[in-house]
């Protein structure tokens, strides 16, 4: 399993999950064990749309690095379906990366919330 998380910042796994995809500065890729309980590794990635575009360049920059899952605060519905088919699980959450991750290896991680609206003025995710 391999898990791409939107980052608000650049702690990596001490990071807070960002509520806005398109526009979060960087991607964190984590590499789950073997036996999927704990976390063998991870990087980070910068977001080649952190100031907005609709989140397109975004799937594509985080979908190479073969993630089948996907944490975010809030994301677009051009962003959702682009994952879907390309097979890619999504999930929300609010908070730390870690708890994200440990929500998720404990199968207790819900749907994500659709962010309204696209560009950057105005844009708001309803959480």
């Amino acid at each position: 399993m391999k898990i791409g998380v939107v980052l608000e910042d650049e702690r990596g796994l001490d990071g807070l999950v960002s509520a806005h995809f398109g526009h979060c500065p960087n991607f964190l890729i984590v590499d789950i064990s073997a036996d999927g309980k704990t976390i063998a590794g991870s990087k980070i990635v910068p977001n080649p749309e952190q100031h907005g575009g609709g989140g397109c360049k975004a799937v594509d920059a985080i979908v190479q690095h073969d993630i089948t899952h996907v944490i975010a605060g809030g994301m677009g519905m051009g962003a959702q379906q682009k994952f879907a088919m390309k097979g890619v699980k999504i999930f929300g959450f609010k908070g730390t990366v870690k708890d994200a991750i440990a929500a998720l290896l404990k199968n207790s991680l819900g749907g994500i919330e659709p962010c309204k609206g696209h560009g950057d003025e105005g844009h708001s995710c309803q959480h």
